[in-house]
């Protein structure tokens, strides 16, 4: 064998079953992945944070911090991997924020930051059982809106139905409740009844617990078999409530319940109230999880949602809301459209100037090194997404430069008069090297994107693991498998169509090698000979755009703002505030939102207004809530039509909302977000530190005032908020004198 035709490129150029066995491994086996690869809107991924949630009924913040925040700060400090620990004293609930360190495993630092939990022993007997968690990163799929009627048990009746029914379904695992206020029944004793019966409401409370049990007792070992023996008083309706006996007078009649109370049916007292379109309304968040693609979740909800609707009370309306399926599905048809163009530019830009034959083997490069990622993709637990597709959108423009070059040089070696295997194998040979390291800079360039931490880091990582994947693959298939189809093509056909073809594309070849050796030679030849002109006119150009971009002509970003459909408003006013209070600046909201509409004349492009008091959707990743639902958060999401069947896009209608609402007394802060996709959080974040509140306080404000200066920088939230009135109760002596004492006096006001 000549020596020039040794070597792993020879022998692939020589051994065409062995390079057609591989390409056709990456494209069915690429199709068989793609079929059954996991689909999401956005990656669902565990982030390095725990948090642990600590209910603290009828506390407030400063005993929260005191009897809960410190102590469980001083028992975690010792956990190894532990990057910051960021805690929150609020009303009702300690929230404590722990980030790990990126090379710190995440299920081991939560089986340790529990055992530390468990481990305390000082926490206030009124306090819950903390709840330690590894946040993950849910993603919303479509949510359905339940509407319509005043009477708020009729509403969450037809809420619970319509959960079940979703849950019912395979294809639907994960459906949370918005503006659902969880049930009770309340029990009301006023102050006479209580004297005449000598009772207090904490014994009171102590005589229902008591009694409304459910206790299992064992089992009895019968000449039948076994029988289990349970206690079984539990009560869940009002109606059962009040029969139940709580007293028995010194003649032997059973006092019940229901003969010295009020006893009804209610929902848990709570700020959070949902209303939709003015109305009352309820949301159901479909989120994803297990295997199921987000259009195949869609689907299966708009399905359940037109077999409902006929079951549903009439006073209650149904709707379908925020289908972030459909946003998946045009990423993907971008992708699938600009894949098809890419498709046939190359070929047919290919084939005029080189061969059709050739033109076609280049193409394959296309599909070959996108389904050989798809293959490898969960190798390297990477899911078809938003990013992913974004990733592949990105390489799409550049993955075959390399097959390119490589069958541009084996054809100019053809037309040399070299034999097809020959002119496969060293055309291949002497731009592998050049070729290999224009993709070894393209990988050197996206590889950074690896080491970036935290939450972005999770995000980005996807990017240059589809990027380096399809590159690389890119690379192998043309320079193994690509000069194998061209070692053994046969000769332009001299009859038929294609020799038809052939002879025009040979046509314009010979028009491009003439204007390569009259116009471009000669002007290169040109440029070499005056090098230092051409330097300076590369540098010049170099300094301009770099004055463009100095100079703040092309913005930055860290995040691209992609245009959605949904416009959302989050504001909070000063805790203790009222929902009386709430609600008129929520109608401020609204009514801003429908002037912002007539203002752009797009009251018929406008879906819908869900508005939201109790609280905001917060856009700091994993961040956990500082307490239970407040009047002092809220949300007003506007839903627009699918940006194709308007004329304006979201961004403009956030400013018109904005102006629209104006400034609003009483409100510490108000965002607007117009965008998609996860987020960072804020642009500009500070955290400040200071033994002294006051002090720290002061420092707040100051800097708020002082960013407010700069152009382009709003809603500023200087993280400064007035809490609620604190009464302050002390034993007087004339107390102490009749033997009460700091506990009682403490135990009586809680009852």
């Amino acid at each position: 064998m000549d020596r020039r035709l040794r070597g792993p490129i020879a022998w692939m150029a020589a051994n065409s079953v062995a390079a057609n066995l591989a390409m056709l491994v990456l494209l069915v086996g690429g199709l068989m992945t793609a079929l059954t690869i996991r689909q999401e809107v956005f990656p669902d991924f565990k982030l390095d944070v725990v948090t642990i949630q600590v209910p603290y009924p009828g506390a407030s913040p400063a005993d929260v911090e005191e009897g809960v925040v410190l102590a469980l700060e001083e028992a975690i400090r010792g956990v190894d991997g532990i990057k910051k620990v960021t805690s929150t004293a609020a009303e009702d609930q300690a929230t404590i924020y722990v980030e790990l360190r990126a090379s710190a495993d995440p299920d081991k630092a939560l089986s340790d930051i529990k055992s530390a939990v468990d481990a305390v022993t000082t926490l206030p007997k009124q306090a819950e059982r903390p709840v330690v968690s590894l946040v993950v990163n849910r993603v919303e799929v479509i949510s359905v809106i339940l509407y319509g009627p005043d009477d708020p048990f009729l509403l969450r009746e037809a809420a619970e139905v319509v959960r079940d029914r979703l849950l019912d379904d395979p294809l639907v695992e994960q459906v949370d409740l918005v503006g659902a206020r969880p049930r009770e029944v309340a029990i009301e004793v006023d102050r006479d009844t209580l004297r005449a019966y000598d009772l207090s409401l904490p014994e009171l409370a102590s005589l229902v617990g008591a009694r409304a049990v459910q206790l299992s007792g064992g089992a009895v070992k019968t000449p039948g078999g076994e029988v289990l023996v349970r206690t079984d008083e539990r009560r869940h309706r009002a109606r059962e409530f009040r029969a139940l006996p709580v007293l028995t007078t010194p003649e032997g009649v059973d006092v019940r319940l229901g003969e010295i109370a009020r006893v009804r049916d209610a929902f848990e007292e709570s700020d959070e109230v949902a209303t939709f379109d003015g109305r009352p309304a309820i949301m159901l968040r479909v989120l994803r999880s297990g295997e199921h693609g987000p259009i195949e979740v869609a689907e299966a909800v708009r399905r359940v949602v037109r077999s409902v609707r006929p079951e549903l009370p009439p006073a209650v309306e149904i709707a379908t809301w925020v289908d972030w399926s459909r946003i998946y599905r045009e990423r993907i048809n971008l992708l699938l459209r600009n894949g098809v163009m890419g498709l046939v530019l190359v070929l047919v830009v290919l084939g005029m100037f080189l061969e059709l034959r050739l033109a076609f083997w280049v193409t394959m490069g296309i599909p070959v090194s996108f389904l050989g990622a798809i293959l490898l993709a969960p190798g390297f637990d990477v899911t078809i997404n938003m990013i992913s597709l974004f990733a592949f959108i990105v390489v799409l423009g550049m993955v075959v430069d390399d097959a390119i070059v490589v069958g541009e040089n084996i054809y100019a070696r053809r037309q040399q008069g070299m034999g097809l295997l020959r002119a496969a194998v060293e055309g291949t040979r002497e731009v592998a090297v050049p070729v290999a390291f224009s993709i070894a800079t393209t990988v050197a360039a996206f590889s950074p994107m690896f080491f970036v931490p935290g939450f972005s880091g999770k995000l980005f990582r996807v990017i240059p693991t589809v990027v380096i994947s399809v590159l690389t693959i890119s690379l192998l298939e043309s320079v193994f498998v690509l000069p194998s189809h061209l070692a053994h093509l046969s000769r332009a056909p001299s009859s038929g169509w294609y020799a038809w073809v052939h002879r025009r594309q040979q046509r314009i070849a010979t028009w491009l090698e003439r204007f390569v050796e009259g116009r471009y030679g000669p002007f290169l030849r040109r440029a070499l000979r005056w090098r230092y002109t051409t330097v300076a006119t590369g540098v010049a150009i170099l300094a301009l755009f770099a004055g463009i971009v100095a100079g703040g002509h092309i913005p930055f970003r860290y995040m691209p703002n992609i245009d959605g459909d949904l416009v959302i408003a989050n504001v909070e006013m000063p805790y203790g505030v009222s929902v009386e209070q709430a609600r008129r600046v929520q109608q401020r909201l609204v009514e801003g939102a429908r002037q912002a509409a007539r203002s752009l004349g797009a009251e018929d492009q406008v879906q819908g207004i869900f508005a939201l008091i109790g609280r905001t959707f917060i856009d700091d990743p994993g961040k956990a809530r500082r307490g239970p639902p407040s009047a002092h958060e809220q949300n007003v999401q506007v839903f627009l039509v699918p940006q194709e069947e308007r004329d304006f896009v979201a961004s403009e209608f956030a400013r018109a909302f904005r102006d629209a609402v104006g400034d609003l007394p009483g409100v510490e802060s108000i965002r607007f977000k117009s965008d998609i996709g996860p987020t960072p959080g804020r642009p500009i974040h500070v955290t400040l530190r200071h033994a002294d509140l006051d002090v720290l306080e002061a420092a707040a404000r100051d800097l708020g005032a002082a960013l407010a200066r700069f152009a382009g920088v709003r809603d500023i939230d200087d993280g400064v908020a007035e809490g609620k009135p604190q009464l302050d109760l002390e034993v007087s002596e004339a107390g102490a004198a009749l033997g009460l004492s700091a506990a009682d006096l403490g135990a009586q006001v809680r009852g």
